[in-house]
């Protein structure tokens, strides 16, 4: 009965919804590429080397974002659906100054965003406020957008449009709004999610057994057959690629093991380079050939010499310093080789002894620094420890570290007593839910840890009995069966 009005609606659609389509377009993808530059800057994956989780979830957030915005181009295209995405946000000179205050101890911040914009220019604004970055580089090109709209097209709609709801169910468009709010009111909950996910986990778990079994066994034999500290693995590998890599070893060991005499006492690492780590670790890479694992291991005598030097310039840092305690602290600093760190540290006592800083002997005996080469200025971080920029003015220095001695003293001992309260914590929570293995990952604070925790033991939770629990920032299931839980979780 309605056939009359086919060509009214097909009139509307050219005469109205058509100019506006056009015109929401005129960003292109080249320029919100190049407006983005700030946002790929500061979540690029490749800046999360040592963070790999962190790194996989920027990895699949811009594949997402990619495909978002490459249907945003599409000729024809409808409304798309709002999309959730989490990045990691390092900071840089604008995140300093914009959101430097949740930024977490490892200097970087979990951001999460919803796209649901029409348009590129303003899904490109909606990121970068996100991310607490700079528009100004981008307000000329608005401008420029505004005033290159198609020929023919009115500029009648300065902002995104309101249509009755009745316009919705008369074309069969989905109400973005709407849309937004299912979204929103769908955020996961603890139990949906593990209620979803048990029997994937389950399966995971099950299969990574024996596996496990087997890491085990071979990390006891190497341990025990070199006289190794500890066996440790700087990225979150799998099971299987981890069995890999000691069976490797342990091969080397088998057809070259006087030079491998040379490794007793110390903790092996598997990393991405060979060489040794600022904390005196064997780092081995493994995309390295035992040829290279061999010479590493004949160098170790001349590595020990070095160490030992390092941490004679360590104490007289130390003494110039009023006794505070020089430390580096491997999850919260750069990876660095000890030829890298060394350098670091004597470069900046050649600053400090030119200065000839008065501080009065042992006066700040008890506390801690870390040097660092990134920073700008120096500051007190929440854990009671001091970050000091290598390059940092001694002077200046001298002034924050005095003013601020008191405060840095009060920040350890309450880092002490959270630790306290978070492994008593842990300890109950693996009691309760008779879970195999509870840990966090290194960017998780020991406050947030005692949140997660405290409201967790409130819960009936049977189905983490027998699981390995990581407390994170988002939700996952590992590919070995491990549950990723977010510290925040929603009941």
């Amino acid at each position: 009965m309605f056939f009359h009005l086919r060509p009214i609606r097909r009139l509307c659609l050219e005469k109205i919804l058509l100019p506006w389509l056009l015109h929401s377009r005129t960003l292109s993808g080249a320029e919100a590429v190049n407006a983005l530059r700030p946002f790929y800057f500061a979540v690029h994956p490749d800046f999360f080397g040592q963070h790999p989780r962190e790194r996989e979830i920027n990895e699949n957030s811009l594949k997402k974002l990619s495909a978002y915005l490459e249907n945003l181009q599409k000729p024809g295209f409808k409304s798309l659906k709002p999309t959730q995405l989490t990045f990691y946000v390092r900071e840089t000179e604008q995140t300093s100054s914009d959101g430097h205050e949740s930024l977490n101890v490892l200097g970087f911040r979990a951001v999460t965003l919803t796209l649901h914009s029409r348009d590129l220019l303003s899904t490109v604004l909606n990121i970068l406020k996100s991310c607490s970055l700079s528009t100004k580089h981008i307000q000329s090109l608005s401008a420029n957008v505004a005033s290159e709209a198609p020929k023919g097209a009115k500029r009648t709609f300065d902002r995104p449009i309101k249509w009755d709801k009745t316009y919705y169910s008369f074309t069969g468009f989905k109400d973005p709004e709407e849309e937004l709010e299912k979204v929103q009111r769908m955020e996961t909950s603890l139990m949906s999610w593990l209620n979803s996910n048990e029997k994937s986990a389950i399966k995971k778990l099950t299969n990574s057994l024996p596996l496990r079994e087997e890491l085990n066994r071979l990390k006891e034999e190497l341990s025990r057959q070199l006289l190794l500290a500890d066996i440790r693995w700087q990225r979150s590998w799998g099971i299987a690629h981890r069995c890999s890599q000691l069976h490797s070893l342990g091969r080397l060991a088998q057809h070259n093991l006087e030079v491998l005499q040379n490794v007793k006492g110390c903790t092996v690492v598997f990393t991405d380079r060979s060489g040794m780590s600022a904390s005196g670790h064997v780092m081995l890479g493994t995309m390295d050939v035992h040829h290279h694992w061999t010479k590493l291991f004949e160098r170790l005598p001349s590595y020990f010499a070095l160490q030992r030097k390092l941490v004679l310039l360590e104490d007289r840092i130390s003494y110039l310093l009023g006794g505070i305690q020089v430390v580096y602290l491997e999850e919260l600093q750069p990876a660095l080789t000890i030829e890298e760190y060394y350098a670091l540290l004597d470069g900046f006592c050649s600053r400090l002894l030119k200065s000839r800083l008065a501080f009065h002997p042992r006066s700040l005996r008890g506390l801690q620094m870390i040097l660092d080469s990134d920073r700008y200025a120096p500051s007190l971080h929440e854990l009671g420890h001091f970050n000091i920029p290598a390059l940092c003015d001694p002077v200046s220095l001298q002034w924050f570290i005095f003013t601020k001695a008191a405060q840095a003293r009060e920040n350890m001992k309450k880092k002490e007593e959270l630790k306290m309260i978070e492994n008593e914590l842990i300890h109950a929570s693996i009691k309760k839910f008779s879970l195999k293995k509870l840990y966090k990952e290194p960017s998780i604070s020991s406050a947030q840890m005692i949140d997660c925790l405290k409201r967790l033991l409130d819960q009936s939770l049977p189905y983490l009995q027998g699981m390995h629990v990581c407390i994170s920032h988002f939700y996952s299931v590992m590919q070995d069966g491990d549950l990723c839980i977010p510290w925040n979780w929603k009941r």
